[in-house]
């Protein structure tokens, strides 16, 4: 079992303000996997003074040394990359296979690709009589999820420090191993003490504690749509920035010209990757109602042939769910599926046959004929479940689409891109993916209506970082 006993706090780890802690166990078959720290307020107070203190330095950092430093960071998750993704697997479920590709090479890449970014970001520029800077927002609290651990945290952490911000994360205590990593490789490539403070506990103790605290300027949140809301509402007594990344319920638009066999397939895979755990994943296959038949016998066939079981077996391509409690509620979505009239075409709630006992498995289920309103289409389940919606034409699909109160991702598939764009255009969501284009962390991630606000990725998650000020001289006196 591991102990982890101490914050990395002003450069250096040091002992809890209180002695309690958090047990974390490993979804594969629900055995102890390690002890974290359980934070308190006084943590959360030690840890933004520590970030206030080191911010007039850190902001005052050229940018390419900044740089720099971002670049050793990336080699040093590199050089424990298969550690590291051995660590995630282990803490919250995904297929080893995935996750040192997904899990550990995307939070690499990101520290490079702000590295890179700074090179020529233009910091300012003049606009007639004025000089228009942008400067860091200030110390930044992230907090951060389970389902994808090190790459949100790298969205946040790695552009905060690129703008020049100094940062407290408090990751998720479902999936905390890889931010204390993260923390011995911050520490190990030299960043200046209290740059980067590492803190750990429950959202409702450590974490109001740090959206509430009047020395912190920004919080940056990716997690539940519920919390994103309590998050704003105590955020809002100190006026800070927040910036929200939260739920979605993503449709899969299949075209009557599209390849079936593909599309469907493509659709499938995208809701099942991560065991469904996945903001972005497109839960509703939307199709036309003359092919719905044989979109339902392709999806049916594709879940089926995913493997479940241990995500260290190399066969395995679906893990676990990150914890008992995601279990029991992906379990209650399905219950209410079948309850409420939605055609059964594969899995189900019994347990998957020939996993690990203990663990916290559930198979990959495909609803068929599911309504617009029904429970299973409007909320986000968070696990390996698709519902199938038909549509009568174009105009009805992009209305389906956009009928949920999120606006995260989405698909269109087609016989040309041309097609697909022109739908996609149509949708009230922060990213499409056109006949499964694939994801790019130098474009803006992020969402419409209840999804969230602000962008991540790219230089756009950079601006998010930073502020506005504009010094105004006066103009020269014009030539007599």
């Amino acid at each position: 079992m591991i102990i982890k006993d101490k914050f990395y706090i002003g450069g250096q780890w040091a002992a809890p303000a209180g002695s309690g802690s958090i047990e974390v166990h490993s979804p594969t078959d629900g055995v102890l996997l390690a002890r974290i720290p359980q934070g308190n307020a006084a943590d959360a107070d030690a840890a933004i003074a520590a970030a206030r203190r080191a911010f007039d330095a850190w902001a005052a950092t050229p940018p390419a040394r900044r740089a720099e430093l971002l670049k050793k960071i990336q080699e040093g998750l590199k050089a424990r990359s298969e550690e590291i993704a051995r660590t995630i697997t282990l803490e919250m479920g995904m297929p080893l296979k995935l996750s040192q590709r997904i899990q550990v090479g995307s939070p690499t890449a990101t520290f490079g690709m702000y590295a890179r970014i700074l090179g020529d970001f233009a910091f300012e520029e003049t606009v007639g009589n004025s000089k228009v800077l942008r400067e860091p927002a200030g110390v930044v609290v992230a907090i951060t999820p389970w389902n994808y651990p090190l790459h949100q945290i790298a969205a946040k952490v790695a552009a905060a420090l690129a703008a020049g911000c100094t940062v407290v994360l408090k990751p998720s205590e479902v999936a905390p191993l890889n931010a204390f990593a993260l923390a011995e490789v911050i520490h190990e490539a030299g960043v200046p003490a209290g740059v980067f403070n590492l803190v750990t506990g429950f959202g409702p103790e450590i974490g109001e504690a740090l959206v509430t605290h009047p020395q912190v300027d920004m919080v940056s949140f990716t997690g539940s749509t519920g919390a994103g809301k309590r998050i704003s509402q105590v955020a809002a007594n100190t006026v800070k920035r927040v910036a929200l990344e939260l739920g979605g319920k993503s449709a899969g638009i299949v075209l009557d010209d599209a390849d079936f066999a593909t599309a469907v397939a493509g659709v499938v895979g995208n809701c099942y990757l991560n065991a469904g755990q996945t903001c972005t994943a497109q839960t509703r296959l939307l199709v036309p109602a003359h092919r719905y038949d044989e979109a339902a016998a392709i999806a049916a066939a594709t879940a089926r042939s995913f493997k479940v079981g241990d995500p260290l077996h190399p066969d395995t391509t679906l893990g676990p769910l990150a914890s008992k409690m995601q279990e029991d509620r992906v379990r209650d979505y399905i219950a209410k599926g079948i309850a409420g009239g939605a055609e059964l075409l594969a899995g189900g709630t019994d347990l998957p046959a020939d996993v690990p006992a203990g663990g916290y498995y559930v198979q990959p289920t495909v609803f068929g004929r599911v309504a617009p309103q029904a429970v299973i289409a409007q909320e986000e389940i968070f696990g390996p479940v698709l519902s199938i919606i038909t549509y009568s034409d174009e105009d009805d699909a992009v209305r389906i689409a956009n009928d949920s109160i999120y606006g995260l991702s989405g698909g269109v598939w087609s016989a040309t891109d041309a097609h697909a764009e022109a739908v996609a255009r149509r949708l009230r969501t922060g990213q499409v993916e056109i006949n499964g284009g694939p994801f790019n962390i130098y474009a803006p991630f992020g969402g419409y209506k209840q999804s969230g606000n602000g962008r991540e990725l790219g230089k756009y998650g950079l601006e998010d970082f930073l502020e506005y000020k504009s010094l105004q001289f006066k103009p020269p006196p014009k030539a007599a």
